[in-house]
């Protein structure tokens, strides 16, 4: 047992894997399924993958056409099912945006509030032979959005944004204790090593919780992940459609910042360019 399971006030999380496709009723019913899955082992929120209302291998118009409003069937399933099961859902769906391209966008629900924060994907996966941007506009530079569930405080970010360190610790300033990571990791040569580092380092480096949900192969690299403020994966789903639950608590985040006061010891803050 965990310390942060061992804990009386922990929190259970989970991790869901699925593949999406281009049928959004079949994905909102696994989303149901697995929900309920992670619900009936104790999970109080659910992080569902990036892309999670469509998505097909290759992007083109039909993406821009599956866009739907933030107050659409989408987001608007996801909250009753949230109502329904009592828990917190964090998944990443297409919104409309204008005509020629769509946003990346991750939505948090909560049971009785709806919509509680929002992320639009900052950087957008122009590498590795890949143009997001030809399809998604990124996301404004705003302050990240965060919410609370047990005193615990988490925000959101998305699957490249990995990469960019600063982004994950501007949402760490904002006051979050745990970041919500919903991907579409394109599997291929090292892309599973890049994954599990940049995971773990973006957990260790703010002494945080990272909550990181990926596709199922064929296409994306699966390994998603719950990995805790030293860096340790607590929990992890390998290729397979499944969940991962992991309890994790406010007295891990303090002790091990206690140990490892980095956050408080550096002396630069992020600015955007």
């Amino acid at each position: 047992m965990t310390d942060a399971a061992a804990d009386a006030d922990a929190i259970g999380v989970a991790v869901a894997q699925f593949a999406p496709g281009d049928d959004p009723e079949a994905n909102l019913a696994e989303i149901v399924r697995l929900a309920t899955l992670a619900a009936s082992r104790g999970a109080k929120l659910v992080v569902f993958p990036e892309y999670s209302s469509y998505f097909t291998p290759q992007q083109g118009q039909d993406w821009v056409d599956a866009a739907q409003p933030s107050d659409g069937p989408f987001v608007t399933a996801l909250a009753a099912l949230a109502d329904e099961l009592d828990v917190h859902l964090v998944a990443g769906f297409l919104e409309r945006a204008y005509e020629a391209h769509a946003h990346n966008t991750v939505v948090a629900v909560a049971p009785g509030s709806g919509v509680v924060a929002a992320y639009r994907k900052l950087h957008l996966y122009d590498a590795f032979g890949q143009r997001e941007s030809d399809w998604i506009a990124p996301g404004e530079v705003d302050d990240p959005e965060v919410f609370a569930l047990g005193g615990i405080r988490f925000g959101l970010q998305t699957c490249y944004d990995a990469r960019f360190p600063e982004v994950t610790r501007r949402i760490v300033d904002a006051g979050a204790d745990v970041v919500c990571m919903p991907a579409e990791w394109v599997r291929g040569p090292l892309k599973e090593h890049h994954w599990r580092t940049l995971t773990t380092a973006r957990a260790l480096e703010n002494t945080a919780y990272v909550l990181a949900a990926d596709h199922a192969p064929p296409v994306g690299a699966g390994n998603s992940m719950v990995v805790d403020p030293m860096g340790v994966e607590i929990a992890t789903i390998g290729e397979a459609t499944d969940v991962a639950v992991a309890w994790i608590s406010a007295a891990r985040i303090a002790a091990v910042r206690r140990l490892n006061p980095a956050l408080a010891l550096r002396r630069f803050a992020v600015v955007p360019r």
